[in-house]
């Protein structure tokens, strides 16, 4: 059953139980109104009898005749019986219809009301000068009773009537309220591994519908971040793998091919030992991608603390380099230190800060190198400026390409993968990370957390 079929049957079953327990209670209600209308009928009935049996020599002409009038208008099926003090009729044979017992009970009560079979009936106590008396009528409500069952009938066509009318209704209610489901199911649908980079239209609202297409749209992310990682290890492995290797035979395979002196075969060594390194280089930088790629994709997440983060790097690259090497210039921090807090994982967010230092160290031949902190209640800036090299601006827009090295930083030792790295953790934990570079004269890294995200 679908989604939208169960919330009308539901709501339907819901309204259905409060319209029911509605009209049984209309129903009783009405029901205690006319009986207890009747029961007074009764007893003005009784009332009547009295007058005209009892007090006949004690009004006038006039009122008798009244009396008698009222007392001929009788109730269809009444029964009427008068019992003095020895429980002796009043009214020839009506004494069959009720026991001493009722009578009794009636003398006792004073006042009473019962059922009689399928008839109402109440009993009085009547004091006169002639004696106490009890007086007993009885009747069926045959208007009444026909009149409920109508209204019962009624009530339940009503019922079933309302009931359907509410099931088609909470239909087209929760059709309508599922509707922004449908259209994300739609769109997910749409979603391949051709297109991760596809996202569902959240509607920037703050319902449930758009959370779940945030967090549906945080898990592509992380599902693009990782499968690209996969891609750029199995394409480029391969390559980067099998050149250095080709170019270790091919040297082995020359110098096999005639005797030659030491001095040769010290170079070819010596050949064989760089590419040997570059391998090296090329299998420690797929392993720590592959790393990154396992770590990234099962992150746990915790509050991590940026000044905190960055001290800590402070005094590592302090003792791996010594005084003066690492500068770092804190210029603004918000009151609340809450605000420098990011959800994150700090061992990835360390990797990511390390290899942008550790490049730029590199890449000026171990110059200062300055870090700046800048932080307010919306936003946490952290910069990290070299005097190194520099890129060309025509290699900037690939400096985050897995594997990719500007032809100015070749003679330096590196595979190209810590920026594509750092640039997919950063992004991981809803940061921005921008590069502005001077060819000659240095380059400087912005890395900014927007806090209002967290």
């Amino acid at each position: 059953m679908k989604i939208k079929d169960r919330l009308a049957f539901n709501f339907s079953l819901i309204t259905s139980g409060v319209l029911l327990v509605l009209l049984v209670l209309i129903y009783f209600v009405f029901y205690s109104f006319i009986r207890n209308d009747f029961y007074e009928h009764l007893n003005d009935r009784a009332k009547v009898a009295a007058q005209l049996y009892l007090e006949a020599d004690e009004i006038s002409s006039d009122s008798l005749s009244h009396v008698r009038e009222r007392y001929l208008a009788k109730l269809p099926g009444e029964a009427i019986g008068i019992f003095d003090e020895r429980n002796k009729s009043f009214i020839a044979n009506d004494k069959k219809l009720w026991s001493e017992r009722v009578i009794d009970r009636v003398r006792k009560k004073k006042n009473l009301k019962f059922y009689q079979g399928s008839k109402q009936a109440v009993g009085i106590y009547y004091k006169d000068n002639q004696g106490d008396f009890v007086i007993l009528v009885s009747a069926p409500d045959y208007r009444h009773d026909q009149q409920m069952e109508k209204a019962a009938e009624l009530m339940l066509l009503i019922f079933f009537v309302l009931n359907g009318l509410i099931f088609f209704a909470g239909r087209w209610f929760a059709q309508r309220s599922l509707a922004p489901i449908n259209r994300l199911i739609a769109q997910m649908q749409q979603i391949t591994v051709q297109n991760l980079h596809v996202r569902v239209d959240d509607g920037k609202g703050k319902d449930e519908i758009a959370e779940l297409a945030q967090n549906f749209n945080r898990l592509l992310v992380h599902l693009q971040s990782s499968f690209e990682l996969q891609q750029a290890f199995v394409s480029n492995a391969s390559h980067e793998l099998r050149t250095p290797v080709t170019s270790i035979i091919g040297e082995i395979e020359v110098s096999l091919n005639y005797e030659r002196s030491a001095a040769e075969y010290q170079q070819v060594l010596n050949s064989v030992l760089y590419e040997s390194e570059r391998l090296n280089n090329t299998i420690t930088s797929l392993m720590e991608l592959a790393q990154a790629d396992f770590e990234y994709s099962r992150a746990k997440l915790s509050p991590v603390m940026i000044d905190e983060l960055i001290w800590e790097l402070h005094a590592f690259w302090i003792k791996k380099l010594g005084q003066g090497k690492f500068l770092l210039d804190i210029q603004h921090l918000p009151d609340d230190a809450g605000m420098l807090s990011i959800l994150a994982n700090k061992s990835l967010l360390s990797i990511a800060f390390n290899n942008i230092i550790n490049n730029a160290f590199k890449f000026s031949n171990n110059q200062p190198v300055k870090c700046i902190l800048n932080a307010d209640e919306n936003c946490i800036n952290v910069i990290i400026e070299d005097s190194g090299i520099g890129v060309p601006d025509i290699d900037a827009e690939k400096i985050f390409d897995s594997f990719y090295r500007s032809p100015n930083g070749r003679a330096y030792s590196g595979t190209g993968v810590g920026l594509y790295v750092t640039q997919k953790i950063i992004q991981l934990f809803k940061g921005e990370i921008n590069m502005l570079s001077t060819e000659g004269k240095g380059t400087t890294f912005k890395i900014s957390f927007n806090t209002s995200k967290f």
